[in-house]
């Protein structure tokens, strides 16, 4: 079976698992992790970087970019004004022009406020950014982000960290469906058949990062989550079977002729 490449904004990736840097035990075990996911592209918090004394150790000292497309979030802001911010100052320290872009507008659940997200998606596309908001699960804000130049949309899958798994399912299906850029499914993923149902839907892609860096043996589950994703994008190719409120047999009963 032939898939179309993973493109965003003219890039072509070879993954369509997104990981994170935070929350590891170490620097070293990340590094790992992110070599078992197959990943090549990462993305690393602005505010979670040394950018004043490149001197220290690092977390971008673990990352292969030979390998890996580094994709600066800012993860931490509370207002479109900050988001924008923060964003400039990730492209003047060197780390890119894309950006995934966080507005956070709860500090208990931690989500966005759609609202400051399109108005600096708006600001941040006219500043030359590749810009992929991260979004609730609304079909109407993906819509809206879209039109205002996001290269992608990255609706969540459930609270980020929270390991619930897709919970608004039909939603990811309308937003697939309408959307003409990539989706990927952000935060919410708790295991591997999370990751799995996600790519069913149809997603392109999933990002995530506390499913891997929280996991007992984040390695090991680096690797059950990179399987997941690429058995879901296969499942999602090949078309499952319609649902039957009744069992099918599986062998014919009929033109049998007896002995």
């Amino acid at each position: 079976m032939i898939d179309s490449p993973f493109v965003i904004a003219g890039r072509t990736f070879r993954s369509r698992l997104i990981v994170g840097t935070g929350k590891y035990p170490s620097f070293a075990v990340m590094a790992q992790a992110h070599d078992a996911a197959g990943a090549d592209m990462v993305t690393v918090a602005v505010r979670r970087v040394n950018l004043s004394d490149r001197g220290k150790e690092s977390l971008l000292d673990y990352i292969d970019t030979e390998k890996i497309f580094i994709l600066p979030n800012t993860a931490g802001c509370y207002t479109a004004e900050e988001a924008i911010r923060t964003a400039h100052l990730g492209r003047e320290a060197g780390l890119s022009n894309w950006v995934k872009l966080e507005v956070i507008g709860d500090e208990r659940t931690l989500f966005p406020d759609n609202e400051a997200l399109i108005q600096a998606t708006h600001v941040l596309v006219r500043d030359g950014f590749v810009v992929l908001p991260y979004t609730n699960d609304d079909p109407i804000a993906c819509r809206k982000l879209e039109d205002a130049g996001a290269a992608a949309v990255m609706p969540l899958g459930a609270p980020i960290g929270s390991g619930l798994g897709i919970q608004n399912a039909n939603n990811l299906r309308i937003i697939r469906e309408f959307s003409k850029v990539p989706v990927i499914v952000d935060a919410g993923v708790g295991t591997a058949s999370d990751a799995a149902f996600a790519m069913e839907l149809g997603a392109d892609g999933v990002l995530m990062n506390t499913a891997i860096a929280g996991a007992q043996q984040p390695v090991a589950m680096a690797q059950a989550m990179k399987h997941a994703v690429m058995a879901g994008r296969l499942a999602f190719l090949s078309g499952r079977i319609p649902r039957r409120m009744y069992a099918t047999a599986s062998s014919p009963v009929g033109g049998v002729v007896g002995r």
